[in-house]
Protein backbone atom coordinates (compact mmCIF):
# COMPACT_ATOMS: atom_id res chain seq x y z
CA UNK A 1 0.00 0.00 0.00
CA UNK A 2 1.59 3.58 -1.19
CA UNK A 3 1.29 7.06 0.35
CA UNK A 4 -0.24 9.68 -1.82
CA UNK A 5 2.25 11.89 -0.51
CA UNK A 6 4.80 13.74 -2.68
CA UNK A 7 7.45 12.80 -0.59
CA UNK A 8 9.48 9.48 -0.09
CA UNK A 9 8.11 7.16 2.51
CA UNK A 10 9.86 8.16 5.91
CA UNK A 11 8.16 5.10 7.18
CA UNK A 12 6.70 1.21 6.28
CA UNK A 13 5.36 -1.65 7.61
CA UNK A 14 5.12 -4.60 5.04
CA UNK A 15 3.53 -7.77 5.50
CA UNK A 16 3.28 -7.25 9.56
CA UNK A 17 1.88 -9.43 11.82
CA UNK A 18 1.88 -9.28 15.41
CA UNK A 19 0.28 -11.86 17.95
CA UNK A 20 -0.39 -11.70 21.97
CA UNK A 21 -0.27 -14.68 23.97
CA UNK A 22 -3.37 -14.62 25.80
CA UNK A 23 -3.57 -14.62 29.66
CA UNK A 24 -0.36 -13.89 31.82
CA UNK A 25 3.24 -15.79 31.81
CA UNK A 26 3.44 -17.68 34.58
CA UNK A 27 6.98 -15.70 36.89
CA UNK A 28 9.86 -17.43 36.91
CA UNK A 29 9.42 -19.92 33.75
CA UNK A 30 11.46 -19.92 31.26
CA UNK A 31 11.33 -21.41 27.91
CA UNK A 32 14.81 -23.18 26.23
CA UNK A 33 15.69 -22.39 22.61
CA UNK A 34 16.48 -25.36 20.69
CA UNK A 35 17.05 -25.94 16.90
CA UNK A 36 13.78 -28.26 17.12
CA UNK A 37 11.80 -25.94 18.85
CA UNK A 38 12.99 -23.12 16.63
CA UNK A 39 12.13 -25.44 13.12
CA UNK A 40 8.36 -26.31 14.57
CA UNK A 41 7.81 -22.23 15.63
CA UNK A 42 9.06 -21.09 11.27
CA UNK A 43 6.38 -23.91 10.66
CA UNK A 44 3.72 -22.75 12.66
CA UNK A 45 4.45 -19.19 11.77
CA UNK A 46 4.37 -20.46 8.23
CA UNK A 47 0.93 -22.27 8.67
CA UNK A 48 -0.73 -20.03 10.94
CA UNK A 49 -0.05 -16.77 8.26
CA UNK A 50 -1.04 -18.97 5.69
CA UNK A 51 -4.33 -19.93 6.80
CA UNK A 52 -4.76 -16.29 8.99
CA UNK A 53 -4.78 -17.73 12.46
CA UNK A 54 -3.68 -17.61 15.68
CA UNK A 55 -1.78 -20.63 17.76
CA UNK A 56 -3.79 -21.59 20.71
CA UNK A 57 -4.04 -19.23 23.08
CA UNK A 58 -3.08 -16.30 21.22
CA UNK A 59 -4.81 -13.51 19.51
CA UNK A 60 -3.59 -11.64 16.01
CA UNK A 61 -3.20 -7.64 16.88
CA UNK A 62 -2.54 -7.04 13.02
CA UNK A 63 -2.89 -9.75 10.60
CA UNK A 64 -0.45 -9.16 7.44
CA UNK A 65 -0.44 -5.30 7.75
CA UNK A 66 1.35 -3.31 5.40
CA UNK A 67 1.43 1.12 4.72
CA UNK A 68 3.27 3.77 3.96
CA UNK A 69 3.48 7.28 5.28
CA UNK A 70 5.33 9.83 3.07
CA UNK A 71 7.69 12.02 4.71
CA UNK A 72 5.38 15.63 5.26
CA UNK A 73 2.33 13.40 5.44
CA UNK A 74 -0.31 13.77 7.83
CA UNK A 75 -1.52 9.90 8.48
CA UNK A 76 -4.91 9.31 10.36
CA UNK A 77 -5.47 5.71 11.49
CA UNK A 78 -9.03 5.05 12.92
CA UNK A 79 -10.92 2.41 14.32
CA UNK A 80 -13.14 0.33 16.91
CA UNK A 81 -11.12 -0.68 19.93
CA UNK A 82 -9.09 -3.98 19.35
CA UNK A 83 -8.25 -3.18 15.99
CA UNK A 84 -4.68 -2.25 15.79
CA UNK A 85 -4.45 1.26 15.87
CA UNK A 86 -1.97 1.20 19.06
CA UNK A 87 -0.15 -1.96 17.91
CA UNK A 88 0.57 -0.50 14.75
CA UNK A 89 2.10 2.97 16.81
CA UNK A 90 4.16 1.02 19.20
CA UNK A 91 5.70 -1.37 16.01
CA UNK A 92 6.59 1.79 14.94
CA UNK A 93 8.25 3.51 17.62
CA UNK A 94 9.79 0.08 18.52
CA UNK A 95 8.46 -0.69 21.97
CA UNK A 96 7.20 -3.51 20.47
CA UNK A 97 8.75 -5.56 17.42
CA UNK A 98 6.53 -7.73 15.03
CA UNK A 99 5.87 -11.25 15.27
CA UNK A 100 6.62 -11.28 11.32
CA UNK A 101 6.95 -8.61 8.29
CA UNK A 102 9.40 -5.46 8.31
CA UNK A 103 8.83 -2.09 9.62
CA UNK A 104 11.27 0.39 8.37
CA UNK A 105 11.71 4.23 9.88
CA UNK A 106 13.67 6.64 8.99
CA UNK A 107 15.18 9.43 11.19
CA UNK A 108 13.97 10.53 14.32
CA UNK A 109 10.19 9.17 15.85
CA UNK A 110 8.48 10.65 18.97
CA UNK A 111 5.95 9.37 20.23
CA UNK A 112 3.22 9.99 22.80
CA UNK A 113 0.98 6.79 22.62
CA UNK A 114 0.64 6.41 26.61
CA UNK A 115 0.38 9.03 29.52
CA UNK A 116 4.07 7.78 30.08
CA UNK A 117 5.49 7.78 27.00
CA UNK A 118 9.01 8.59 27.22
CA UNK A 119 8.58 9.51 31.04
CA UNK A 120 9.96 8.01 33.66
CA UNK A 121 7.93 8.86 36.88
CA UNK A 122 10.88 8.66 39.76
CA UNK A 123 12.82 11.57 37.88
CA UNK A 124 11.51 15.66 37.77
CA UNK A 125 9.53 17.17 35.32
CA UNK A 126 13.44 19.13 33.89
CA UNK A 127 14.86 15.53 34.32
CA UNK A 128 12.99 14.00 32.12
CA UNK A 129 13.19 16.48 29.47
CA UNK A 130 16.81 16.02 29.41
CA UNK A 131 16.11 12.41 29.27
CA UNK A 132 13.60 11.87 26.32
CA UNK A 133 15.28 14.38 24.12
CA UNK A 134 18.77 12.22 24.48
CA UNK A 135 16.72 9.30 23.75
CA UNK A 136 15.61 10.86 20.87
CA UNK A 137 19.34 11.83 20.00
CA UNK A 138 19.72 15.33 20.79
CA UNK A 139 22.58 17.26 22.09
CA UNK A 140 22.60 18.65 25.60
CA UNK A 141 23.26 22.17 24.81
CA UNK A 142 20.42 21.86 21.95
CA UNK A 143 17.88 20.67 25.17
CA UNK A 144 18.94 23.28 26.80
CA UNK A 145 18.15 25.70 23.79
CA UNK A 146 14.84 24.46 23.75
CA UNK A 147 14.13 23.68 27.59
CA UNK A 148 11.96 27.43 28.25
CA UNK A 149 9.83 26.99 25.11
CA UNK A 150 8.85 23.27 26.61
CA UNK A 151 8.39 24.74 30.32
CA UNK A 152 6.56 27.19 28.50
CA UNK A 153 4.12 25.29 26.44
CA UNK A 154 3.72 22.57 28.83
CA UNK A 155 2.62 25.10 31.78
CA UNK A 156 4.55 23.31 34.68
CA UNK A 157 6.89 25.90 36.26
CA UNK A 158 6.44 26.27 39.47
CA UNK A 159 6.52 22.12 39.28
CA UNK A 160 9.24 21.49 37.03
CA UNK A 161 11.75 20.07 40.00
CA UNK A 162 9.20 17.97 41.22
CA UNK A 163 9.05 14.24 40.49
CA UNK A 164 6.81 13.42 37.58
CA UNK A 165 5.32 10.78 39.92
CA UNK A 166 3.46 13.74 42.11
CA UNK A 167 1.44 14.77 38.51
CA UNK A 168 -1.72 14.35 37.88
CA UNK A 169 -2.67 12.13 34.45
CA UNK A 170 -3.00 15.95 33.00
CA UNK A 171 0.56 17.31 34.03
CA UNK A 172 2.34 14.16 32.18
CA UNK A 173 0.58 14.79 29.64
CA UNK A 174 1.33 18.43 29.17
CA UNK A 175 4.88 17.17 29.67
CA UNK A 176 5.24 14.52 27.31
CA UNK A 177 3.67 16.41 24.50
CA UNK A 178 5.20 19.39 24.86
CA UNK A 179 8.44 17.44 24.47
CA UNK A 180 7.79 15.44 21.56
CA UNK A 181 6.65 18.30 20.08
CA UNK A 182 9.51 20.35 20.76
CA UNK A 183 12.65 18.12 20.09
CA UNK A 184 11.88 18.02 16.26
CA UNK A 185 11.05 14.85 15.46
CA UNK A 186 11.10 13.46 11.42
CA UNK A 187 7.66 11.37 12.59
CA UNK A 188 5.47 12.26 15.26
CA UNK A 189 2.95 9.52 16.89
CA UNK A 190 0.04 10.64 18.66
CA UNK A 191 -2.66 8.18 20.34
CA UNK A 192 -5.73 8.89 22.41
CA UNK A 193 -3.72 10.59 25.40
CA UNK A 194 -4.46 14.17 24.46
CA UNK A 195 -8.05 13.00 25.76
CA UNK A 196 -6.67 13.25 29.21
CA UNK A 197 -6.23 17.25 29.21
CA UNK A 198 -8.47 19.94 29.50
CA UNK A 199 -10.15 21.64 26.88
CA UNK A 200 -7.66 24.63 26.47
CA UNK A 201 -4.51 22.10 26.30
CA UNK A 202 -6.33 20.14 23.73
CA UNK A 203 -6.96 23.11 21.80
CA UNK A 204 -3.54 24.23 21.71
CA UNK A 205 -2.29 20.78 20.74
CA UNK A 206 -4.11 20.81 18.18
CA UNK A 207 -3.02 23.85 16.61
CA UNK A 208 0.57 23.09 17.37
CA UNK A 209 -0.27 19.69 15.54
CA UNK A 210 -1.46 21.69 12.70
CA UNK A 211 1.51 23.89 12.58
CA UNK A 212 3.97 20.88 12.61
CA UNK A 213 1.85 20.04 9.34
CA UNK A 214 1.82 22.90 7.74
CA UNK A 215 5.44 22.92 8.24
CA UNK A 216 6.15 19.84 6.55
CA UNK A 217 6.72 17.51 9.66
CA UNK A 218 5.45 13.55 9.28
CA UNK A 219 2.45 13.08 11.62
CA UNK A 220 0.61 9.77 12.40
CA UNK A 221 -2.44 10.61 14.46
CA UNK A 222 -4.70 7.99 15.88
CA UNK A 223 -8.09 9.61 17.87
CA UNK A 224 -11.91 8.77 18.24
CA UNK A 225 -12.57 12.04 17.40
CA UNK A 226 -13.64 12.34 13.87
CA UNK A 227 -13.62 15.95 13.61
CA UNK A 228 -9.50 16.40 14.87
CA UNK A 229 -8.68 13.41 12.27
CA UNK A 230 -10.02 15.60 9.54
CA UNK A 231 -8.64 18.85 10.49
CA UNK A 232 -5.34 17.56 10.52
CA UNK A 233 -5.18 14.41 8.18
CA UNK A 234 -4.87 14.23 4.41
CA UNK A 235 -5.09 10.53 4.37
CA UNK A 236 -6.82 7.75 6.61
CA UNK A 237 -6.32 4.04 7.46
CA UNK A 238 -9.07 2.55 8.47
CA UNK A 239 -8.18 -0.97 10.46
CA UNK A 240 -10.34 -3.77 11.60
CA UNK A 241 -9.61 -6.77 13.40
CA UNK A 242 -5.80 -6.00 12.87
CA UNK A 243 -6.77 -5.76 9.46
CA UNK A 244 -6.96 -2.66 6.71
CA UNK A 245 -10.19 -1.99 6.25
CA UNK A 246 -9.73 0.64 3.92
CA UNK A 247 -7.45 3.84 3.18
CA UNK A 248 -8.57 6.93 1.24
CA UNK A 249 -9.74 10.50 2.09
CA UNK A 250 -11.39 11.38 5.37
CA UNK A 251 -14.56 12.32 4.66
CA UNK A 252 -14.58 9.03 2.84
CA UNK A 253 -13.08 6.79 5.72
CA UNK A 254 -15.26 8.38 8.30
CA UNK A 255 -18.61 8.01 6.41
CA UNK A 256 -17.40 4.28 5.59
CA UNK A 257 -16.47 3.68 9.62
CA UNK A 258 -19.87 5.63 10.82
CA UNK A 259 -21.61 3.43 8.66
CA UNK A 260 -20.04 0.72 10.23
CA UNK A 261 -20.93 1.09 13.18
CA UNK A 262 -24.40 1.78 12.99
CA UNK A 263 -24.58 -1.62 11.21
CA UNK A 264 -22.53 -2.96 14.39
CA UNK A 265 -19.61 -4.84 12.25
CA UNK A 266 -16.28 -3.12 13.76
CA UNK A 267 -15.49 -5.42 16.55
CA UNK A 268 -14.91 -3.90 19.83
Amino acid sequence: MSSDGAGRPILELRHVWKRYRLGHRIRGVTHKRTVKGEFNRLLERTGAKRRGLPAPGHVWALADVSLSVAEGEALGIIGANGGGKSTTLKLISRITEPWSGTVRTRGRVGSLIEIRSGIHPELTGRENIYLYGTVLGLRRRDIKRKFGQIVEFAELGPYIDTPVKRYSSGMEVRLGFSVAVHVDPDVLLVDEVLAVGDETFQRRCLERLDEMRTSGQTLVFVSHVMSDIERLCGRVVYLERGMVRAEGSPPEMIQLYGRDLAEGEPAG
